[in-house]
């Protein structure tokens, strides 16, 4: 999908950085002309991954996709760098959406922090690597941190915009975000997470009954929300899977922490989304095109 990408003015450079694959993904990178660089597994960090990526690219605008995700459309990538081209912000992110084969809970979570209207630039630090860019300005003079367990892409942010720097959501810039993980990866992925906002900001603190409530209410929400729309593509007991996993992996990674006020606490651990987005169209049932349907369509 990187391939397809149409640019206007823009010369694209793929690298990847491959931690000691061993599913054929350094040949398929290799044979769609991608240069290749590694970290070990025992020198890896979300962040020194991406500072060894950056340092090992020569481009003037870093854009960050996770190997979860897939551009929905070619225009993904001009969306998401234009603007840091026209100098507007210094990091920009893009939309995530799920398919048929996410759980709803987490599509709904998508939906939460990646509504269908941009903000450009944003206010606060809010910000996903998954699907990103920053200038390459902006990353030399902050670097991401490479001892966090997860967020590095707010802690970043965060330094950025205490020193007037501006991040941008692009909501045009879209993926498709599969994670297909064990309930015990979704567990630890919440839990690693809350480790690093206990760093990035020290205040936050999620309560036993904290998760009891926000559990209870996000099921809820999940079902209700499934009702309206036909969802029928994830399980009641896959949601409440689901959800008692991000509130109990979250509690672990958090809860050593002083007493946050009750807004912070929806805002970074509640999932709740606006009346708008739970009626979005692409929350009920996706069909993702692949690239070799894209191309015939072309065709």
């Amino acid at each position: 999908m990187i391939e397809q990408q149409v640019t206007q003015g823009v010369d694209v450079e793929t690298v990847l950085i491959d931690s000691g694959s061993t599913d054929g993904t350094v040949e398929i990178a290799q044979a769609h002309g991608a240069r290749v660089t590694t970290i070990t597994k025992a020198e890896f960090s979300f962040g020194r991954s991406l500072n060894r990526g950056c340092d090992f690219s020569t481009g003037d605008f870093l854009v960050l996709i996770s190997g979860h995700c897939v551009p929905v459309d070619e225009h993904w990538l001009q969306n998401l760098c234009q603007p840091l081209i026209d100098g507007t912000v210094d990091y920009t992110y893009g939309r995530q959406i799920g398919d048929d084969d996410s759980n709803y809970s987490e599509r709904r979570i998508f939906a939460k922090y990646f509504p269908e209207a941009s903000n450009v630039p944003q206010e606060g630090f809010f910000c996903n690597n998954a699907n990103s860019a920053v200038t390459r300005t902006a990353w030399e003079k902050f670097q991401f941190d490479e001892e966090l367990t997860g967020l590095e892409d707010m802690e970043l942010a965060k330094r950025m915009v205490a020193t007037g720097l501006k991040v941008g959501y692009v909501a045009d810039a879209t993926v498709f975000h599969h994670h297909q993980e064990s309930w015990r990866q979704v567990r630890r992925r919440f839990e690693r997470e809350a480790l690093a906002l206990r760093q990035i900001m020290p205040e936050v603190q999620l309560s036993r009954l904290d998760v009891v409530r926000f559990f209870a209410a996000s099921v809820w929400g999940d079902m209700r929300s499934a009702r309206r729309n036909g969802i029928r593509t994830t399980s009641l007991m896959d949601m409440i899977r689901y959800r008692w996993n991000q509130f109990s992996g979250s509690y672990k990674g958090n809860h050593e922490h002083k007493v946050l006020s009750q807004s912070a606490k929806e805002r970074f651990f509640y999932p709740q989304v606006t009346k708008e987005a739970d009626q979005d169209e692409w929350l009920k049932p996706v069909r993702r095109t692949s690239p070799y349907e894209s191309q015939q369509s072309k065709g």
